[in-house]
């Protein structure tokens, strides 16, 4: 039964195939990126399958909600405030995968291993220079965050085009930080199999810039919407959540800029005991 015609603050939603099917799909993403490093037959074909069937299910599955939202108008002030508790609780959970992979680094640099020469960064390795690229992109993200910011503001105050100027200046900020991530792994001295600290490095440094990569698209959609004139100044729970979480991005960079880069780089000079 549709939850239009229940009387009470709730959406209950009907039967959606969105669910199982982006389950599938997730399992084909999976399946592909083993398959890629097992070198078996086809795994790059299921990758990419994978995906392509990953952006599927979201494009409708957001499309979907978005119409509930926008046009049938069942996201009451009950349902805005469960979808506003429920990215608060998806942030902390990526806040503990992210403390996983800090603790991992600090247990390596604060006691490294003896296979490794007892030294942090270990002696083979040369650094990135924290004062170059990394810096760059520290000024790019934290820059991002304040033009997302002043679009929000402007959006609640009415002021359509200056909402989607500042919106577009952020995703060229997020988009050229990508791509001076990109160059900086280009031209690394090291890979994610140079011992531990190009694995600890490569995991915290590419999980970052992958939610990067899903916050900048989950950016788009959302200036998709804004432009469409979804979005009104007391409705706009998708372009808060979008904007909590890039923020969180930004301080997860902030973190990886002082502890991965800057420490992982002069850890070695400061003792102590």
């Amino acid at each position: 039964m549709s939850s239009t015609y229940l009387r009470h603050p709730y959406h209950l939603i009907d039967y959606s195939p969105w669910p199982l099917l982006g389950s599938l799909a997730a399992l084909l993403v999976v399946y592909g990126l083993v398959s890629l490093m097992e070198y078996a037959p086809n795994g790059f074909l299921i990758f990419i399958f994978g995906v392509i069937s990953v952006l599927q299910v979201m494009y409708f599955w957001w499309s979907d909600v978005v119409k509930e939202s926008t046009h049938l108008g069942c996201h009451s002030d009950r349902v805005q405030n469960g979808l506003k508790f429920g990215m608060i609780l998806f942030i902390v959970s990526e806040i503990m995968f992210f403390m996983s992979l800090f603790w991992a680094f600090f247990n390596n640099n604060l006691s490294p291993a003896t296979q490794i020469g007892d030294s942090w960064p270990p002696i083979e390795v040369i650094p990135v220079n924290p004062i170059t690229v990394p810096l760059i992109n520290t000024f790019l993200l934290l820059s991002s965050g304040y033009s997302l910011t002043w679009s929000h503001h402007a959006l609640i105050s009415g002021w359509k085009w200056e909402s989607i100027i500042s919106f577009i200046i952020t995703l060229i900020l997020g988009i050229t930080f990508t791509l001076f991530q990109v160059i900086e792994y280009m031209e690394g001295s090291f890979d994610i199999s140079d011992n531990t600290y190009g694995t600890v490095f490569y995991m915290a440094t590419g999980f970052h810039g992958f939610h990067v990569l899903i916050g900048t698209i989950f950016l788009m959609v959302c200036g998709v919407r804004l432009y469409n004139n979804q979005f009104s100044s007391e409705h706009h729970v998708g372009f808060e959540s979008a904007a909590w979480y890039w923020h969180f991005v930004d301080v997860v960079w902030l973190f990886v800029f002082v502890s991965i880069y800057a420490f992982g780089s002069w850890g070695s000079e400061i003792s102590f005991f």
